[in-house]
């Protein structure tokens, strides 16, 4: 059905204008004179043909059409109708339904408007001894068009406005029609989005349901790998090098093993596929950008030694988190300095911003920043190996972050003649507060 409707909603009012004439031609075959040139009612046919023919493309100027046929007859520029072909009429609400049909709101409206003024200028051409030479369609009553009008008006207005409403009433039934049928179809596209949503969102449910199992698992068994290969080699000072070597690489590869695997977890798109992760490559075009917002001091001393993948990427989080925190608690032109140093055992990363000047910083609670901000740093200093500080110095609010460098071989020799005390190299010295085994109780 909706391929039919398809087909008749383009080239239907070409076709019933074709038909229209037609049989219009053919019924007065007999009654026409010598040919279409000499009967007075050709040229109404034709207006009215061209009424129909453009209805479903041009609404207006078909009612031009009509108007015009009207507005020729009631200025005897037009022949006027008799007996025998005013249903010729009938066309203009023939195109009345296609304009129904078809059109917008709003030209409906007025179509129907002017199919009801088009009715009642019928019912006065056709009952007017005015026109119709000179009697009308009724004898010669010699009475008038009021006593005409009075009788038989309404009569006749009402006949030709039950026609057009029968064919508006036909228009509207397949414009509605096929308006349930586009609402089905939109109905069913969206309860297959909908289901389609559903699955995706239980799919993206259970990815993030086992990656927090994995990184669970993971931070826990690798960070008690990492805590008993360092302890076991601070206690075995007296073993061969090569055991204190692989103790050492042990500890080194559980920590970066364990901050690869969050990268990746961190890095997986919906399509399983894993983004490109940032490293410290990209702090610089990370600081221009924020240059707009607020006043970065950037700097660097020592050379720059290798650091894992996963430390790169924890030391670039810092860093944005660092100059996010600065511009929400500081506001738009918050001076912050950001200097990397490379001479030690390790990088060591310090930021210092601005604090605001309605800040209370005798408050106990200034201290520690709202949010998941600081603790997610922390963590991450700690999965690369490092550590953390921070807190208000004086005007300023600095964050220092150590991550030592990638593995070290360990000189077995300088273990055993130092002393228990000796923190090998390429291990950062713990702060005070920080226990040997922290890492391990993050399980």
């Amino acid at each position: 059905m909706e391929p039919l409707l398809k087909v008749l909603r383009h080239w239907g009012a070409p076709a019933a204008a074709v038909l229209f004439f037609t049989l219009w031609c053919v019924a007065e075959a007999g009654r026409m004179g010598p040919g279409l040139d000499t009967w007075p009612g050709t040229l109404p046919l034709i207006l009215t043909t061209a009424a129909i023919a453009v209805a479903a493309w041009k609404p207006y100027v078909s009612l031009g059409f009509t108007a015009g046929l009207l507005a020729g007859q009631l200025g005897h520029a037009i022949p006027a109708m008799y007996d025998n072909d005013w249903a010729i009429y009938l066309g203009a609400f023939v195109a009345l339904g296609f304009i129904q049909w078809t059109a917008r709101r709003r030209t409906r409206f007025i179509a129907a408007g002017a199919a009801t003024v088009f009715a009642a200028t019928m019912t006065f051409l056709m009952l007017s001894w005015r026109y119709g030479a000179g009697v009308g369609w009724f004898p010669p009553l010699y009475m008038g068009d009021r006593w005409t009008f009075r009788a038989f008006g309404w009569q006749l207005f009402a006949l030709l406005a039950v026609i057009a409403g029968a064919c508006a009433a036909v228009g509207l039934a397949l414009a509605l029609y096929e308006e349930r049928g586009s609402l089905f179809r939109a109905r069913t596209i969206a309860q297959t989005s909908l289901r389609e949503a559903e699955v995706d969102l239980i799919v993206e449910q259970e990815r993030t349901r086992i990656g927090r199992d994995l990184h669970d698992v993971l931070a826990h068994s690798l960070a008690v790998i990492a805590a008993q290969a360092d302890g076991t080699r601070y206690l075995s000072k007296d073993q061969p090098r090569a055991v204190l070597n692989a103790l050492e690489n042990i500890a080194t590869s559980a920590r970066s093993a364990l901050v690869d695997a969050q990268r990746v977890i961190e890095g997986v798109h919906d399509d399983g596929a894993v983004t490109p992760q940032p490293r410290l490559g990209d702090v610089g075009p990370l600081v221009a950008r924020m240059q707009d917002s607020l006043a970065i001091e950037e700097s660097e001393s020592g050379a720059p030694a290798g650091l894992s993948a996963g430390q790169e990427l924890a030391v670039f989080r810092i860093i944005q988190e660092c100059l996010t925190n600065a511009l929400k608690h500081g506001g738009r032109g918050t001076a912050v300095r950001l200097h990397l140093d490379w001479s030690g055992p390790g990088l060591t990363l310090h930021v210092a911003s601005g604090i605001p000047a309605t800040a209370d910083n005798s408050d106990p609670a200034a201290d520690t920043r709202v949010g998941r901000g600081l603790p997610g740093m922390r963590e991450r200093a700690h999965l690369a190996g490092g550590w953390m500080t921070a807190g208000p110095d004086g005007e300023q609010y600095r964050v220092t972050v150590f991550v030592p460098y990638g593995t070290r071989i360990v000189d077995a020799a300088a273990v055993t003649s130092a002393g228990p005390d000796l923190v090998p190299a390429g291990r950062p010295a713990a702060r005070p507060e920080t226990p040997l085994v922290e890492a391990g109780d993050r399980g």
